[in-house]
């Protein structure tokens, strides 16, 4: 599955009309699902169509010492027709060149991007202050959000480029189109903005071109930003303020080409008390299927000795500390539930999607990187795997598949105090019903839905003969009549308990005649842990080593655990993170950071104490190491 997430993003002039390489970039982004705004800027089309005039660009001299260009009445056809003959000419010749479907504009045209003109200027002429009035510079007021989203659903690539419309005026007036991007992405809540420049990112000097920033927190001042970079900065500060998208600007000419730098733009103060990689990744959205951009950030911003990290073919994070025998495997996730909403944070707590479920947990596993200690014949796996909160576990199998492990801590929040032994199984059916449209009146008439609920029901008793313990929903329900063939769809979900065993879905029988039929979309056990493993043993200590007393749980809900058990029999797995678990899911999710630092220490305690009785103990009598070797 792919995500729809939304990038934003700004490519300049010089970009657009000679780096065509950049276009391949949009077009990967595009072929992996994702709905791509362009906003192109115009200062190299300007100069080409004045020069092709054999005409001088007016400017004005700006009374604070800074230039900008002289938009007047006469002048603004003349700005429009440079956009239209050669950017956004380029923009179309790029896109067909990769066969993608483009919807491209002069922002202010049909009025779908519409902005106020600003107050009269003043400028310095013959070394005398005066007061320009006719100037077509404006800025932002809004722009048709539905057209917008529904040409994202239809097209490729929408590139829109100043000018935009004055209504009031009925004039187009010119914007700068790094402030039309920032407007745009927090108007559309993109969830990712980028802007495209010709240098690595900001530098922190402009004479040496890998000089980049990577960070830059409220408050920052930085000192070596000059001329137009100065906007761009202005516009990743306002598109932050909103605190939707993750913003960054990154180059040259290029969005995530490996030589390339990036800086990204944060709406919070630096935090030196170790939850600073905590807050950025809760900043950074990354539902089920959009978890490229975190995964990649934390492999950047994780750079320790002794720590190997890639991205795997799957997508996951990997993280490796120690090249030892014994091997502890800590899988979290990357990925959230869909909707994101501004993160608020404290000296107490932090709230944003994702805070519960699962990245508090997945941080902490992080952190283990820099602060457990991993012995000569151990080694300390790190994983946040995609796609934990959708179906398909993409993530997790593919671990199951490619990894192998002694024994598995699952990042799922079960609060700092408790030590999550098991879950439910997951059994996820698609119920789909077709047949001739008849009368409803008509003798012996059963139509699709009514049928439906009949299977639900008949699939329900089954269930509960096999699992008494089950819980069940009908989660979605889809109706149509094409073509004069009535179809009814059912998504029919179960939570099965352990007890139910591995073989549980071969008890339950789904034929029902023509017309029927029922897929089955997931069919994993449940799983529950022993109390008496090592891993537990390991955790009971670290508890104590706190003065605290150890509360177990199972939980209802599935996690990767799961998944894992399906092939790896007799490897120790607990599930350990901060958080209220009955918050996952919820637009509520938030963590205590007192917590976070506690389950730190408790996790940290845990694992170097499972280094320890390994290296006692040798093998505990389990199965142990499963699966394939690191690569």
């Amino acid at each position: 599955m792919s995500s729809q997430s939304l990038y934003v993003i700004k490519l300049g002039s010089s970009t657009i009309m000679h780096h065509p390489e950049v276009f391949a970039e949009l077009n990967d982004l595009v072929q992996k699902g994702k709905k791509v705004l362009l906003v192109a800027g115009g200062a190299e089309g300007i100069r080409q169509k004045y020069e092709q005039l054999n005409r001088s660009i007016p400017v004005l001299a700006l009374a604070n010492g800074d230039e900008a260009r002289y938009c007047s009445p006469s002048e603004m056809p003349l700005i429009r027709a440079a956009y239209q003959e050669f950017i956004l000419a380029k923009v179309h010749e790029q896109l067909k060149n990769y066969q993608l479907k483009a919807f491209a504009q002069i922002g202010g045209d049909n009025e779908v991007v519409f902005g106020q003109k600003s107050k009269p200027v003043k400028a310095v002429k013959d070394g005398k202050t005066v007061i320009v009035r006719d100037s077509l510079f404006g800025s932002f007021t809004g722009c048709n959000v539905e057209f917008l989203q529904g040409a994202l659903q239809v097209f490729d690539v929408v590139c829109l480029t100043p000018p935009i419309y004055d209504r009031e005026l009925s004039e187009y007036i010119n914007i700068d189109a790094d402030m039309l991007a920032a407007h745009l992405a927090t108007e559309l809540a993109a969830e990712h903005l980028r802007f495209v420049t010709s240098t690595a990112g900001l530098l922190e000097n402009v004479d040496e071109p890998a000089s980049t920033i990577s960070d830059v927190y409220l408050g920052d001042e930085i000192h070596s930003i000059k001329g137009r970079m100065k906007q761009k900065v202005r516009a990743a500060n306002h598109a932050i303020s909103k605190g939707i998208c993750d913003v960054s600007i990154t180059g040259p000419h290029s969005l995530n080409r490996p030589d390339t730098g990036k800086t990204w733009f944060w709406n919070m103060q630096r935090d030196a008390s170790g939850t600073d990689l905590l807050r950025k990744a809760i900043r950074i959205p990354s539902e089920s299927g959009d978890e490229s951009e975190l995964a990649g950030y934390l492999l950047n911003a994780v750079q320790l000795p002794g720590v190997a990290g890639f991205v795997d073919e799957a997508g996951n994070v990997v993280f490796r500390k120690g090249n030892g025998p014994n091997q502890l495997l800590l899988l979290g996730h990357l990925d959230t539930v869909p909707y994101n909403w501004p993160v608020a944070c404290d000296e107490e707590r932090i709230a944003g999607r994702g805070t519960v479920d699962a990245k508090g947990s997945l941080l902490s596993f992080i952190q283990m990187l820099y602060d457990a200690k991993v012995p000569e014949d151990g080694s300390l796996l790190v994983i946040g795997a995609v796609e934990e909160e959708v179906s398909s576990s993409k993530g997790a199998f593919y671990v199951r598949d490619h990894y192998r492990a002694d024994a598995v801590i699952i990042g799922e929040p079960s609060g700092e105090d408790s030590l999550t032994l098991g879950y439910y199984g997951l059994y996820k059916l698609s119920i789909a019903i077709s047949k001739p449209q008849e009368h409803s009146a008509g003798k012996d008439s059963i139509s699709v839905l009514d049928q439906l609920y009949t299977i639900v029901a008949d699939i329900r008793q089954q269930v509960g003969g096999v699992d008494p313990n089950h819980l069940s929903s009908l989660i979605d329900i889809k109706h149509s009549n094409h073509n004069g063939i009535l179809s009814s769809v059912g998504i029919l979900n179960f939570r099965i308990s352990p007890d139910a065993g591995k073989e549980y879905a071969k008890q339950i029988q789904l034929e029902y005649g023509d017309g029927v039929s029922v897929t089955v979309l997931r069919a994993t056990p449940g799983f529950a842990n022993p109390r008496n493993s090592p891993l537990v043993k390991a955790f009971v200590r670290s508890f104590a080593s706190k003065g605290k007393a150890i509360h177990y749980i199972k939980k209802r809900g599935t996690s990767d655990m799961n998944t894992l058990a399906t092939t790896w029999e007799g490897v120790p797995m607990v599930a350990y993170g901060p958080g209220d678990a009955s918050l996952d899911h919820t637009n509520e999710e938030y963590l205590q950071l007192s917590e976070v630092h506690g389950a730190r220490a408790i996790l940290q305690g845990a694992i170097e104490e499972w280094y320890r009785l390994r290296s006692e103990e040798g093998s505990y009598g389990y199965a142990g190491t499963v699966g394939k070797s690191f690569s």
